[in-house]
């Protein structure tokens, strides 16, 4: 069987998160790199820093697979030590699918529902941001228990406004969600999980009734990657998954 293209994973990627679903801020596609290029070795990594481009290099890489998009701000110089010039510079190209892959079936917020134990997590819209949002019935629990059950399937500290009242539908959405809190409100949740949150959203989600838990951006998007690396199965290659852990240390008292 011939070595797939850099366009036949993309268009296959397309089939399952489109790439025109992405929302209007968002720079998710092929990024970087030829088309035509055929593919033995994809590598996978949430976020593309110069160490995810030197571990694809050094795994012979010819495509890397990312969430967050390598170039999401115009790019007014570069660098050596940049991940879009180590990228040229090695001949690797790459596919970023950042928002279509939250708002999929299977997706991001699935997978983060997935492994967090919330069976039968649906979407509770069919486009816009909100699309990205999943909801589940759990067995009745309150704030405090629900976020040391969070923290310890994603093996993570968080952070927790408790509204203080039952929780038994829980929304989920991986990444920044705090500004999704109204519609996670107006879907009938009592609580929902993202990965960051400031202090005004915490002081929003307790007036609006509902619990917030703050899991860190990193741990709630990272359970994607396995999946990716599944759906890539498709194809008669070799993937490589980047070891990654969050940028961030939290510092006890």
């Amino acid at each position: 069987m011939p070595c797939p293209t850099v366009r036949d994973i993309c268009e296959y990627l397309n089939s399952l998160a489109p790439f025109d679903t992405q929302c209007s801020w968002d720079n998710s596609g092929l990024l970087i790199g030829d088309p035509d290029r055929p593919v033995q070795t994809v590598a996978l990594a949430l976020d593309i820093t110069p160490e995810a481009v030197e571990a694809a290099h050094a795994a012979g890489a010819d495509l890397i697979l990312s969430h967050h998009p390598v170039i999401f701000h115009p790019l007014r110089q570069m660098h050596p030590r940049d991940p879009a010039y180590l990228l040229a510079r090695y001949d690797i190209a790459a596919v970023c699918i950042h928002t279509p892959l939250d708002k999929a079936c299977g997706g991001v917020n699935d997978a983060l529902a997935a492994a967090l134990g919330f069976a039968g997590a649906v979407a509770v819209a069919q486009e816009g941001e909100a699309a990205m949002l999943r909801a589940a019935e759990i067995p009745e629990t309150d704030g405090a228990a629900l976020a040391a059950h969070v923290a310890r399937a994603l093996h993570t500290t968080v952070r927790l406004a408790d509204a203080g009242k039952p929780i038994r539908r829980v929304a989920v959405l991986g990444g920044a969600g705090a500004d999704l809190l109204a519609d996670a409100a107006a879907a009938g949740v009592d609580a929902l999980i993202t990965g960051d949150a400031g202090h005004h959203d915490f002081l929003d989600a307790k007036q609006l009734g509902l619990t917030l838990i703050a899991a860190g951006h990193f741990e709630t998007e990272q359970p994607v990657i396995a999946v990716l690396a599944e759906k890539l199965a498709a194809f008669d290659l070799r993937t490589v998954c980047i070891p990654q852990t969050a940028p961030v240390t939290y510092i006890p008292e």
